[in-house]
């Protein structure tokens, strides 16, 4: 992509300056839902720190001599230790780098950017963050999936899948969770899929709940299993799906069967125009 493809509106758009650390948020996937200041901060840095979910599109995008230094961490896979990571962005801030610290998602939810962001702060480097979009709303949005639907739910809850060793999260607590939210939307809960059913299925929730599992989100490569609750877990590993992917469990899931753009997009036909039986039009309030 040329530099004039790169070119953001006219305004007073704040600069990158040395010695400062941008954590920006990429997004779930898509390069077309990175957003102005992301790109603003791509066309400035002079080295770019960048997750396993930042795609290469959107690396391909920095200016040719752009330093890019890779520091993902994938579940069960050999990665850079954190505490590494945060004090390579400070040594490259010291260095007097314009450093970019590229996160898949939104930096701050599920990304340890609160962590990397106190490191700097507590090492006087100055930090600028830019929020991105999680996957949790806008992966499911993409799957045709509403995470919040006034006919199913007032609230939501965003919940990791595992624990800081990568294992199950064992302190949360599903009776409180499933009591409180309609949908639950679950990230990194792949590996320890039994765990999660059994502890919703425990805590009370319909054994023909509807989950969706998004795998690949927004991207080319997405997929999307429509499931139940109690058969969840042989679905997922039938389809053979992989992480990255998002969990959601709640009757929102039901309203992709009519909001399922990208099908309708294909001249598929909606496959149910009132999923949650409301018996009337969708411009009638509740």
């Amino acid at each position: 992509m040329t530099e004039s493809t790169l070119s953001l509106p006219s305004g007073d758009w704040p600069t990158l300056e040395p010695g400062w650390v941008w954590l920006c948020g990429a997004g779930p996937g898509d390069p077309g839902l990175l957003t102005l200041h992301a790109i603003n901060a791509l066309r400035q840095a002079d080295v770019i720190v960048y997750d396993a979910l930042v795609g290469q599109e959107i690396l391909s995008w920095a200016p040719e001599g752009t330093e890019l230094v890779y520091a993902g961490k994938r579940g069960g896979k050999p990665s850079a230790k954190q505490a590494d990571i945060s004090l390579q962005l400070v040594d490259l801030a010291r260095a007097g780098k314009r450093v970019l610290r590229l996160k898949g998602g939104d930096p701050f939810v599920f990304g340890r950017g609160g962590e990397e962001a106190q490191t700097l702060i507590q090492h006087g480097v100055p930090v600028r963050i830019v929020p991105g979009i999680s996957a949790g709303i806008g992966g499911l949005a993409y799957a045709g999936i509403p995470v919040t639907h006034r006919d199913v739910n007032q609230s939501v809850s965003f919940v990791t899948g595992h624990d800081q060793t990568g294992g199950p999260t064992g302190s949360l607590d599903w009776e409180a969770l499933s009591r409180a939210s309609g949908v639950l939307v679950i990230y990194m809960g792949m590996k320890h899929a039994p765990t999660i059913r059994d502890g919703l299925l425990k805590a009370g929730r319909p054994a023909d709940e509807p989950v969706a599992v998004v795998s690949q989100a927004t991207l080319p490569e997405q997929r999307v299993l429509e499931t139940t609750l109690d058969a969840m877990v042989e679905d997922i590993a039938n389809a053979g799906l992989e992480p990255p992917a998002i969990i959601c469990v709640g009757r929102a899931v039901l309203m992709r069967q009519v909001l399922d753009w990208q099908a309708l997009m294909r001249g598929e036909a909606p496959r149910n125009l009132d999923p949650l039986g409301r018996g009337k039009p969708a411009e009638q309030g509740g």
